[in-house]
């Protein structure tokens, strides 16, 4: 029976039909795998993910986490998922060999961590933001610091966390007022808070490795000033065991909307619950320079950034699968011209707008699919490109995509969520069926890692301009060798090369139109419109990718590919028509709205 988390025979397609997966093995930094420990840790990735996060997705939902004054308390199925997720290695599948990881491409990686995000979102968290923490460690920290942080949560044993937003700051770290003050033995002392800390506390793992941003007292103001720092929970002994409790505690937990598995609480720092080496403050340690913390924390933010559109898509992804597989077996009508009442009633799937439904949601959560594996294809050729040029080109392109994979499947596979709820009818909107939690957990998405707004201003405020515009220009090439190969294929392929190809081309003139005046008030007041449109562009982009790699190629996956990306290209690009020209027309609607008029 297949899978209603993910589509296997999709992720095939696009490792190795489109994505090429196995090229990755002839070089060096993947030397050791081949197609075999690909398959391998796809299959294991998706028996994991459908025994042990699945069976709780609904439990920790209906018990979350609770904070007793003392302790975060978490459901124990979470904790046994974890292990037997360390156990397996798979928390450690694209780390690097030197710190016990199996360096696995991150193209692999991410289509195994699909399985996990869209198994149990909340759980998946836990690993996956450790992972981010590791990374930058790695990028950034000491020897020491990847010795004594890194390791441990390479096996599992600790987790780590992101400490930036502040209760009167939020998405303004210019404003964070947390403040490290230097002991003067090359340790510092932080006092202050730190608010929607996602796995920010709990004892599930033996330790908890906070990134905490932070100010030096005497430091350039705004966020020049800011410095980033090591706060593990507990002290570290130099033989690695645990030492004392360190000042970090949980002030109390928030209570969202859905995504509840995943701890998320106030924490702070220094207020002297606990004393380490008897003086109040939270013990941290420096991450390479000061005042560079901002910097370094967007290694781990743009990775976050990534996976929030990877989870967006898992979520829409199973939402479609089962809204898909309800529709087939739902009996319900006839078919429009039916005279007879007395003949039986059909799947619901034979209904046109039902047909409509789920064709929309394929084209959204599949096109996005796409995006993140090409995402991830680009960021093992930033690490492994045999050639200087080729690691530039990926990592320019890569910081391009990054608004878009971000922002693109958080707004649509929501919409594809609400569409399986739809689906389902009043079944769907009861919490006896998936898809009602389904839409809940996703709707934090277009909040998480930074806002759709201000993913928004970073596609038309820096991306777009940036080096003249380079990297929008890298996006355009790529997208354009897509519309050369299709055009010469003929028929429909030829004629979304085309459609795209003038998309593109607006895409281009729409960002200097919007710039045309230098003024960037007036230049960014529609920055989410071209956000949205681009975000379209890309997506049909994918879709042309899939239909020239499916071009020849016979039987109902691919038929259904072609089918989805008709349905894109009819009814989902033209929308960016007059958004392109909402943009480009430089309109002051909302720039120039007083706030008392709202």
């Amino acid at each position: 029976m297949a899978s209603t988390l993910l589509s296997a025979r999709d992720l095939q397609f696009l490792l190795y039909e489109w994505l090429d997966a196995e090229a990755l093995t002839a070089r060096p930094r993947y030397a050791d795998h081949s197609r075999e420990t690909f398959d391998g840790a796809l299959d294991l990735a998706e028996r994991v993910a459908t025994d042990h996060f699945a069976p709780h997705f609904k439990t920790s939902d209906a018990n979350e986490p609770h904070f007793d004054g003392e302790r975060v308390h978490v459901i124990p199925e979470v904790k046994k998922a974890l292990e037997v997720y360390a156990e397996t290695g798979l928390n450690s599948l694209s780390m690097p060999e030197s710190v016990g990881g199996a360096q696995a491409p991150r193209l692999i990686s991410s289509a195994c961590n699909a399985w996990f995000q869209a198994a149990n979102l909340g759980t998946s968290a836990y690993p996956f933001l450790t992972s981010g923490n590791a990374a930058l460690l790695l990028a950034h920290g000491s020897q020491e610091q990847i010795d004594t942080f890194v390791r441990p949560m390479v096996e599992g044993r600790f987790t780590g966390t992101m400490c930036l937003s502040e209760p009167q700051a939020g998405s303004s770290l210019s404003d964070i007022t947390t403040r490290a003050e230097p002991t003067g033995n090359g340790t510092y002392r932080l006092f202050g808070n730190k608010m929607w800390i996602s796995a920010g506390d709990h004892e599930l793992t033996e330790n908890i490795v906070h990134l905490v941003l932070a100010k030096i007292p005497g430091g350039p103001a705004g966020v020049k000033g800011i410095s980033l720092f090591v706060v593990p929970k507990h002290l570290v002994n130099e033989d690695g065991t645990l030492g004392e409790r360190n000042d970090v505690v949980p002030a109390g937990l928030n209570h969202k909307m859905g995504y509840r598995g995943t701890v998320n609480a106030l924490l702070n720092f220094g207020e002297g619950r606990h004393t380490p080496g008897g003086e109040p403050g939270a013990v941290g340690y420096l991450v390479g320079e000061p005042h560079q913390g901002l910097q370094y924390m967007f290694h781990m933010m743009n990775g976050a950034r990534i996976g929030v559109g990877a989870g967006a898509m898992a979520v829409g992804y199973t939402g479609y699968l089962k809204s898909l597989a309800y529709a087939r077996e739902r009996l319900q009508g006839r078919p429009l011209g039916a005279k007879d009442p007395g003949q039986p009633q059909v799947p619901i799937v034979e209904h046109t707008d039902v047909r409509r439904m789920l064709l929309a949601q394929k084209s959204y959560v599949e096109g996005a699919l796409a995006l993140v594996l090409y995402c991830a294809r680009l960021y093992d050729d930033t690490l492994s490109h045999e050639e200087q040029a080729g690691r530039e080109h990926a990592d320019l392109l890569l910081d391009a995509l990054t608004p878009i994979v971000k922002s693109w499947p958080s707004q649509w596979c929501v919409t594809a969520n609400d569409l399986a709820i739809q689906i389902h009818g009043g079944y769907g909107y009861t919490r006896e069926y998936d898809v009602e939690q389904h839409y809940r957990d996703n709707r934090l998405n277009p909040i998480h890692e930074g806002t759709h707004g201000i993913q928004a201003l970073d596609l038309l405020g820096r991306k777009a301009v940036l080096d003249g515009g380079k990297r929008l220009g890298l996006l355009v090439a790529a997208a354009r060798t897509a519309v050369e190969r299709a055009r010469a294929l003929g028929g429909a392929e030829a004629a979304y090369a085309d459609l795209l190809d003038a998309a593109l081309t607006r895409t281009t003139e729409t960002a200097a139109a919007a710039w045309s005046e230098g003024d960037p008030a007036v230049a960014l007041a529609n920055a989410t419109p071209y956000l949205e449109a681009v975000g379209h562009v890309v997506i049909a982009w994918m879709w042309l990718e899939q239909v020239v790699t499916a071009h020849g190629r016979e039987g109902a996956f691919y038929d259904g590919k072609r089918a989805a990306a008709a349905y894109f290209f009819h009814h989902e690009l033209p929308r960016t028509g007059p958004q392109f020209d909402l943009v480009a027309s430089r309109d002051r609607t909302v720039l120039d709205v007083p706030p008392d008029a709202l």
